[in-house]
């Protein structure tokens, strides 16, 4: 028998002790937040899928994951699930005609792009990242999805950084994280 998943104060200890923060990485004034800790710690790892998969949609069919963190964590959760996964891949990365958008960013513009042949039309979905911030890269990946006709059931993080407008670039969209932060 499986144990039950950690309540919300049991999960917030987890992820505080597992994810390592790095003041002005990459730039000055930006605290980035390393989940490589949690990603090494299988039985955390594995709390955090377990915990997850209460605040998602229930009748999800694929797991759409952004690169490159939202693949570490998108995978797995997809197979909690029994739900397929799907890459959402920066540009360049694969092969045949794959479809894409440009977007901006607070700093330039990025390309995403995702398999032609990635989802069926109808299909229920669920996008994943590790982060939401200010919501430029989860709006793009939502976007691209929707051209395949699918149902966007919502989107869902490891983390929200909170004060950020990261929700506000998404209207609509339910959105649920495993764990909300001040930025």
């Amino acid at each position: 028998m499986t144990a039950p998943a950690p309540t919300g104060e049991q999960l917030a200890a987890l992820l505080r002790s597992h994810i390592t923060e790095y003041p002005d990485f990459p730039s000055p004034g930006v605290l980035f937040r390393d989940i490589t800790p949690l990603l090494g710690d299988a039985v955390a790892l594995r709390e955090v899928i377990r915990h997850w998969r209460s605040v998602i949609p229930q009748d999800v069919e694929y797991v759409v994951g952004t690169e490159a963190r939202g693949f570490v964590l998108g995978a797995p959760l997809a197979y909690e699930i029994g739900a397929g996964f799907v890459p959402v891949r920066k540009s360049g990365k694969l092969p045949g005609r794959p479809a894409g958008l440009t977007y901006d960013l607070e700093y330039g513009s990025a390309r995403i792009e995702i398999p032609e042949n990635a989802l069926p039309p109808g299909a229920r979905v669920l996008v994943v990242d590790d982060l939401l911030a200010t919501g430029g890269t989860a709006r793009a990946t939502i976007e691209l999805v929707r051209r395949f006709d699918v149902e966007v059931l919502g989107a869902s993080f490891l983390l929200e950084l909170e004060g950020l407008g990261g929700r506000e670039k998404l209207p609509g969209v339910p959105l649920s994280a495993v764990w909300s932060v001040p930025n």
